[in-house]
């Protein structure tokens, strides 16, 4: 696949314009597939990102003081632009990630539709009347604009990740500093472009290119930056929840997960493995709601388990639409897989598959994990504790539902759950006892809609919820108004 989509230096956009770095530096950014230089990309710091929350700051007062529906009305012509050059951004998306042009296309058309149900939200910032305690007083309620949001996304899903943020950010009024993810810098610099071209008002989107400590960090300490929201690792979660609150500044956080699919006695087994497919190695188990652990009755596990090597050693590994799953986000990723690996073999553990760096023609320059699946790891296994994000699943024998309850909830992480059954009544109770965001019958651990709610409990966030309305709380601030009138006056 051809570079030309991607210049030759990713930069900056503030103000409306293309910038590069004030200290002139760039890095590399090297393709996951086989290590080629895809560009060069401006390296930000402090400076560079007190520039771009200058621009927000001023261009926000009259963005937020455009009606709410004008706002949806530029923010639909976003997502028009972006669908008329759909074709290019999953290009973009593509050559970054080094997943194939079919699943970032799906994945560019999921950030269209995203969009588009934002923009129709600036038709519904609703408030709300009431009534008060007291004669000739009236209560109401209005949303407000936080100010200046700052965005750090994540890399596995880039364009669904920036349209997640940037769009309930805009609509709700605010101005906003998106830090584009190292390993893909060309989603975001492209998004903005796209934005820009649209006839979003100069400054009212700018985006950040740099290293999460020299870019991102800034960002967050910003006292300039009113809201911040994170998608990514717990421990640089923590890491935002206790800088912004030194600051009070508002946060939502979308962290790690360690997510249970449990496969019962009366699963359909042949669906069940689909589905544990899916969940655990589509996008390379890149996605914070994989299926990383599989809980399988006793009843049924020998048989699933045969059915789920033998899937498991049918998958494709490659960069082609024909293929099942792409390589790992950056070498740095594909180490930490392997010495986990490594660590639970030497603990007792059986890899059943995979477990290995490929190192065939197709896969030796890039950065490539064999779908691997591991049992005989006990759950306080460090490889049971931590999201490795890549495509590793560990399956568990339980005895019955309620064993397999137990171990779901059995995790620092809450993020999403499944279960596979034929038992409304299993379903049922799953859904509602499981610990988790979300949970799911029959199908994958993964799969949010953009008019619902994501997020999780413990280490998978801090109870905020994006997108869907939910996601208008985090952006927004509601202020409660009250109008007193006076008989005397009538």
């Amino acid at each position: 696949m051809s570079h030309e989509s991607i210049p030759e230096v990713v930069t900056n956009w503030i103000g409306g314009r293309e910038e590069t770095a004030a200290s002139g530096e760039t890095f590399e950014k090297h393709s996951p597939h086989d290590a080629t230089l895809i560009a060069r990309v401006v390296r930000s710091r402090k400076e560079d990102v007190a520039a771009a929350v200058a621009a927000a700051r001023k261009s926000q007062p009259a963005w937020a003081e455009t009606p709410a529906v004008e706002r949806g009305s530029v923010l639909l012509e976003v997502a028009n632009r972006l669908e008329q050059r759909k074709e290019a951004v999953a290009r973009i998306v593509a050559l970054e990630t080094g997943k194939s042009y079919r699943d970032a296309l799906g994945e560019t058309n999921g950030a269209i539709a995203l969009g588009r149900f934002f923009a129709g939200e600036g038709q519904r910032l609703y408030g709300r009347t009431t009534t008060s305690g007291l004669r000739d007083k009236y209560a109401m309620t209005i949303r407000q604009a936080c100010g200046v949001a700052g965005l750090i996304v994540a890399a596995n899903t880039p364009v669904a990740n920036v349209a997640w943020k940037t769009f309930p950010a805009l609509i709700c009024g605010n101005g906003a500093v998106l830090k584009s993810p190292e390993d893909t810098p060309a989603v975001g610099w492209i998004f903005a472009a796209i934005a820009q071209e649209a006839g979003l008002p100069a400054g009212i989107l700018n985006v950040i290119q740099g290293y999460g400590e020299e870019a991102g960090a800034p960002l967050v300490e910003h006292p300039g930056v009113d809201v911040i929201s994170f998608t990514g690792s717990t421990g640089v979660g923590r890491w935002i929840a206790e800088t912004a609150g030194r600051r009070l500044a508002k946060v939502s956080l979308e962290l790690g997960g360690k997510n249970p699919l449990v496969v019962c006695d009366d699963a359909d087994l042949e669906q069940a493995t689909r589905w544990v497919c899916l969940s655990a190695f589509s996008n390379a188990g890149q996605r914070c709601a994989a299926g990383s652990r599989i809980i399988i009755f006793d009843a049924v596990y020998d048989e699933f388990l045969e059915r789920l090597v033998t899937a498991t050693a049918a998958l494709k590994v490659g960069p082609d639409d024909d293929d099942d799953l792409g390589p790992v986000i950056n070498e740095r990723q594909l180490s930490r897989m392997l010495a986990s690996v490594q660590r639970a073999r030497a603990e007792g553990a059986r890899v059943l598959a995979g477990g290995v760096r490929l190192d065939g023609p197709r896969h030796a320059r890039g950065w490539y994990m064999a779908p691997t699946l591991i049992d005989r790891v006990s759950t306080d296994q460090e490889i049971s504790r931590c999201e490795l994000f890549g495509p590793i699943a560990n399956l568990y024998r339980v005895h019955d539902y309620a064993d397999a309850l137990v171990m779901a909830n059995d995790s620092p992480y809450g993020l999403t759950a499944c279960i596979h059954t034929r038992s409304v009544d299993r379903a049922v109770d799953f859904v509602h006892k499981v610990r988790s965001g979300v949970a799911v019958v029959n199908a994958g651990t993964y799969g949010s809609e953009p008019h619902m709610p994501f997020g999780g409990l413990g280490d998978s966030g801090n109870g905020s919820r994006e997108p869907g309305t939910e996601a208008l709380d985090v952006y927004s601030e509601l202020k409660d108004i009250y109008l007193t009138v006076s008989s005397n006056r009538l």
